[in-house]
């Protein structure tokens, strides 16, 4: 089934009123015709299933079926901060993200962090980066399109997390799987919490220093050595694991 995002306005007692690029993809893409049915979420909290009634050249009006409420988003708001990597794994990364649960996806910029966006370029990379948050969305029916923001010094992100219940950063010379075990059993319903991921060649020491100074735990994901692509989807994986009724 198809999905489709609007805003509340949008949404009446007995009907929902689609506008914008999702028209032309649904009359002239997907070519579907009054009686189908689609899923449309508000983006905050609920879910609509609905029938299309009319395909006009701006507009699709659809009518509600039924609605569901907090259907798929996680209990806790995970904040993945990223390092910037190298080519277009970042996409691949916000994608991945967003299956997984992510709430919010927040780019890096660290010591070790080859990729370097100026203004132009950061916009660009930021308006692509949302497009595949959102197609991402749609495809795992989240009731929300998480947000990915513009690029964050190390220190901003530090200063980001601050008011987060939890932050945890993989390391690879962190110790003790047990610990790490114990702190994220300790991530519970209602909070929010922040994964530290570094780019290619991954933190350097001062600034796991740093980071734990600011109250951020660092944690082992055990033996292996991850990519910058594979770290922060596993601790996503876990948590997600974790933290589904």
């Amino acid at each position: 089934m198809y999905h489709f995002f609007v805003n509340q306005d949008q949404i009446g007692p007995e009907t929902v009123t689609v506008t914008g690029p999702d028209v032309n993809h649904i009359k002239n893409v997907l070519r579907m015709k009054p009686g189908e049915e689609v899923l449309i979420s508000n983006g905050v909290d609920r879910d609509y299933l609905c029938k299309l009634e009319t395909i006009a050249a701006d507009s699709v009006t659809a009518a509600i079926v039924s609605v569901t409420e907090g259907g798929t988003e996680l209990p806790v708001k995970f904040y993945l901060f990223q390092g910037l990597p190298k080519s277009d794994k970042m996409e691949l990364i916000i994608q991945k993200a967003v299956e997984l649960g992510v709430y919010q996806v927040i780019p890096v910029e660290t010591r070790r962090t080859i990729v370097k966006l100026d203004a132009k370029k950061e916009d660009a990379k930021v308006r692509r980066w949302n497009a595949v948050s959102e197609s991402a969305a749609k495809q795992s029916k989240r009731l929300i399109i998480p947000e990915v923001t513009g690029v964050m010094s190390f220190r901003e992100a530090l200063q980001y997390a601050g008011g987060f219940n939890k932050n945890i950063i993989p390391f690879e010379h962190a110790e003790g799987m047990a610990d790490t075990k114990a702190y994220f059993a300790g991530i519970r319903p209602g909070m929010s919490c922040g994964i530290f991921i570094g780019p290619e060649g991954g933190f350097e020491d001062d600034e796991i220093a740093m980071a734990s100074e600011a109250g951020v735990k660092p944690v082992t994901l055990g033996k292996r050595i991850l990519r910058t692509e594979t770290a922060g989807l596993a601790v996503l994986s876990v948590l997600m694991f974790q933290m589904e009724n």
